[in-house]
């Protein structure tokens, strides 16, 4: 479920995917390797259900207007100044792009060159999307009125 959260916009659809992932998981029981850890098994799968979610949720939606010009910046670490409640809160909030490649990227440790063979975006669009992401979550930090998230400098 956790997994799941970081990519959905809200608990119905991390429940439903959820759902899809398990039912992946029966499906498929005979593919596991036993000797795999099964967590890293299921965490794969799971990961895999919300990017399947995001290709199919991407074609409904228009997506942004992307600059692959942009750089992405090394500023600090904002993951290391939130509990985890605060953080899903915030990425949902969201576009489904630039939630899933910041979840892909800073999360789960794709590089630039994996999510783009993911997504089927290429790696500027990648870069892109993550830039703008950790952007749009700056903004929501200093707009909060979460006093302990105002804390955070940049």
């Amino acid at each position: 479920m956790r997994i799941c959260l970081r990519y959905a916009k809200n608990k119905d659809e991390a429940v439903e995917m959820v759902n899809d992932g398990f039912m992946k998981v029966f499906m498929n029981m005979s593919k596991y390797d036993n000797q795999r850890s099964f967590n890293a098994w299921l965490s794969t799968i799971m990961i895999n259900t919300s990017i399947d979610c995001y290709r199919s949720r991407i074609r409904k939606i228009e997506m942004e207007e992307l600059n692959a010009k942009h750089e992405v910046e090394d500023s600090e670490n904002i993951l290391s100044h939130l509990n985890y409640e605060d953080l899903i809160k915030l990425v949902q909030k969201l576009s489904y792009a630039y939630r899933t490649v910041f979840n892909l990227f800073a999360i789960d440790g794709f590089s630039h060159e994996e999510i783009s063979e993911m997504l089927s975006i290429s790696v500027g669009t990648s870069k892109s999307n993550l830039f703008k992401a950790r952007e749009n979550l700056k903004k929501m930090l200093t707009e909060t009125p979460n006093p302990s998230l105002q804390k955070i400098n940049y």
